[in-house]
Order: structure tokens, then sequence, then C-alpha cells
């Protein structure tokens, strides 16, 4: 795809910049080492992706990072994990030590120089922060606007998150002719992107790896404008265009 007359990049944040799957395996190996024991990562991982989408179809309202303390819950029914002593609400204080991957802060600072930067996010305000701080560092917000599931009121792949944030853009001249979606998640985000008429880039984050993750599975994966496995992929892409 040609990126000429691309001006804005909207990025989903969790799991694509950020990798919220190891930030998950080591909270719930840190909360409950004993019951963990003799569960896998990828079976840790499913049941996260199970129940996370039994919670968007109960709680649509919510932000994703408002869904992990019922979320653990549901996962602690089905893997026997503790759930009496404040363990799901120690998942969600983890958020601030989820890693980034390794080549999303250089890669959105190069992307910076040439684009503007949106995070569009299923977090809540408090976790994108913390999120942009991980990207950027404590006085380097990567993002030049974060639209969260908090200011919308409801998620993705709802439309209106997509709806809100292209008003909120378009005050700085922006539209959809100009927008890039990026992100890993067909079931949030690549799906809707592309029903809704924007350009899509997809970050397959999990590239080689069985199912979906701690994502819900899609109804279907759709094919995307530009597809890497990383985001230093697209920052690369781009570099000569």
């Amino acid at each position: 795809m040609d990126v000429t007359g691309i001006r804005l990049l909207t990025f989903d944040v969790v799991g694509t910049l950020i990798d919220f799957e190891r930030g998950i395996g080591d909270a719930v190996r840190t909360i409950a080492p004993t019951a963990m024991a003799d569960v896998g990562d990828a079976a840790l991982l499913d049941a996260f992706g199970r129940a996370e989408g039994v919670q968007q179809r109960r709680t649509p309202h919510l932000p994703f990072t408002q869904m992990l303390e019922p979320v653990y819950l549901r996962m602690a029914t089905e893997l026997g994990l503790p759930s009496g002593n404040g363990e799901a609400a120690a998942l969600r204080a983890s958020i601030p030590r989820w890693p980034a991957f390794p080549d999303s802060a250089e890669a959105l600072a190069a992307l910076g120089r040439r684009f503007r930067l949106v995070a569009l996010t299923n977090a809540d305000r408090w976790a994108a922060a913390h999120m942009a701080a991980t990207l950027g560092g404590p006085s380097d917000n990567p993002f030049d606007d974060m639209v969260t599931a908090e200011d919308v009121g409801v998620n993705k792949p709802d439309p209106q998150m997509f709806a809100y944030c292209r008003g909120r853009q378009s005050v700085h001249g922006h539209g959809l002719a100009d927008t890039l979606h990026v992100a890993q998640s067909q079931y949030h985000d690549i799906g809707v992107a592309a029903r809704l008429g924007y350009r899509t880039c997809w970050i397959e984050r999990r590239s080689g790896l069985a199912g979906t993750g701690a994502t819900p599975a899609p109804a279907a994966v759709r094919s995307p404008d530009l597809h890497f496995t990383t985001l230093g992929g697209l920052a690369r892409a781009v570099a000569g265009n």
C-alpha cells in the first residue's frame, strides 16, 4: 500500500505497543505462584481471552483495564487460582509494570517525526497514562492525543470508539482519507476498522503462535492493507516513502 496521503496514525495500545500477555503472565505468576505451578503460559492466556470475551459482552461500557478484576475472578474459577485476598485487584495494579514490546518506543519515535500519532485504546485514562510513560518515558508522551474507552463510554470493537476519535481529530484537519489504523487485534480493531472504511495495518505480534492468546477470537480474520509482525517493520517500510 502506498502511504502517500497518510498523515495520521491511530494505534491500538494494549497488545500492539504494550506486551500485555507478558504483563498478565508475570503478574498472575507473582499473585498465585503455587496455583500457577502446573498451568502453562498458553493455558493461562487462553483462559484470559475467553474470560475477556464474556466480560466484553456483559459490560461493554467498562474500559478493558477496569474489566481486569472480574476477568481474573472468572479465570480463577477455571484455573483454580486464589481469589479471596485481593488477587484480582493486584492484577489491575500491575498495569504500570506491563512492558512495551522491544521495538515500540523506537518505532513510535521514528513514526512521530512524520505522522500525527493518536492512541485509540480500550484502557482507562489512568492505565493509558502509565502505558504512555512506559512507551515514551515519564516526560515524553509519544502520542499527540489519546482517546480512551473511559472518554467514549464503550470499548472497541464498538464503532463509537472510532467515530469519537474521528471527530476529535477532525478539528486538527484530519479525516478518514488520511488515517491509517494500526493494531494487533483482529477482534477489537482490524475487522471493525476495515468495515468502517479505514485503511488498516495489522501488527501480528503473535505470528507463528497458535491461537489468539489473551485476545478473544474474531469471527473471521480480515485482510489488512499493510501487514507486519513488528511495529519496526512498519516504521522501516514507510521510511523511504
